[in-house]
């Protein structure tokens, strides 16, 4: 599906809104733009576009009757800086990122049309802001540094499989600012407080899922770090994790919704809920530089009870009662 249909999807998906609220008056259309690292048709892209323009409405912003919304999508970087600059030329009046490479993407190119970033590993030291109490710069947004979960990654998949005391952390070198490459330090102090054997294999090309995963089959356990590759990536993953029956953790709910053994981190369709409010606010005249970036409100643990008997593994009842959601 090309770009210029999902974009059409994505305008024909607004149903008639209600009036408008809050006080919002009728004048020029203000411009919004969204740029996200997934392909168009990643049904996340969908799904985060619904919960993003609800909760704007909430708001009392509606598209066609005072915002519009320019909503593009990619996964490579090559393609990612050319909509990004599609975005940049439109001069909208605030642009959404969705992670730290796409924001650093923005920011390359512009220090003065504001910028709200839904998540960023590390929004410091990649010079997003300047702090995070007052961020002094166009940017502000959301953290989603899950640095202090790596102990839990290996806490959990121990537990779904018990026995395992090696692991290998799969992420892609150049997913860069943040991705693995942020998370691997913790990790290893993490694992090496627990006495566990902790390896890394490097998937620089879709082709590299394949033979990684084979390569780790059948003894171990993986834990897959965030980074836009393996987001993009998620289903292909899964299906190969699956297939050499290797158990794997992952760090968002949309791996385990593809049918991932576990996932453990931030909900993301939240902090898309909670972007708006930031939209909204510079919208209203507030400056990115003295928002505060934001913590995540909402950890899950999602637990696929499916892909776990697949692996001939029993969830623990005491697992099972911790879990946000089970999917059976």
């Amino acid at each position: 599906m090309g770009r210029r249909r999902v974009l059409a999807l994505l305008a024909g998906a607004v149903a008639l809104w209600p009036p408008i609220a809050l006080g919002q008056s009728v004048g020029r259309l203000r411009n919004i733009g969204v740029l996200m690292g997934l392909a168009e048709t990643d049904p996340e892209v969908l799904r985060r576009v619904a919960i993003f323009r609800q909760a704007l409405q909430d708001l009392g912003w509606t598209e066609g009757h005072n915002i519009r919304i320019h909503y593009r999508s990619a996964i490579e970087a090559d393609g990612l800086r050319a909509l990004g600059n599609e975005l940049l030329a439109l001069q909208p009046d605030v642009i959404v990122a969705a992670n730290s490479i796409v924001a650093s993407t923005l920011l390359r190119e512009t220090r003065t049309i504001p910028i709200v970033f839904v998540t960023a590993s590390d929004p410091i030291g990649d010079g997003f802001v300047a702090n995070l109490a007052q961020p002094n710069r166009n940017a502000t947004g959301f953290t989603g540094n899950l640095a202090s979960f790596c102990g839990k990654w290996l806490e959990l998949l121990q537990e779904i499989a018990p026995g395992t005391t090696h692991f290998t952390a799969l992420f892609n070198p150049n997913s860069a600012p943040a991705g693995g490459t942020y998370f691997l330090p913790s990790l290893q102090t993490a694992a090496a407080s627990m006495s566990l054997g902790l390896d890394v294999a490097l998937l620089r090309e879709p082709t590299d899922i394949e033979s990684v995963l084979a390569a780790r089959a059948p003894v171990g356990g993986i834990i897959v770090l965030p980074d836009q590759f393996t987001c993009a990536h998620r289903e292909s993953i899964v299906e190969a994790a699956a297939r050499y029956r290797v158990p794997a953790i992952y760090p968002f709910r949309s791996f385990a919704d593809a049918g991932g053994l576990i996932s453990y981190g931030i909900d993301v369709p939240d902090l898309y809920r909670r972007v708006p409010s930031y939209v909204h606010r510079i919208l209203n005249g507030a400056r990115p530089a003295d928002l505060p970036v934001l913590s995540p409100a909402k950890i899950e643990l999602v637990i696929n009870r499916r892909a776990a008997g697949m692996l001939g593994l029993t969830v623990p009842r005491i697992m099972l009662a911790r879990a946000d959601e089970v999917i059976e």
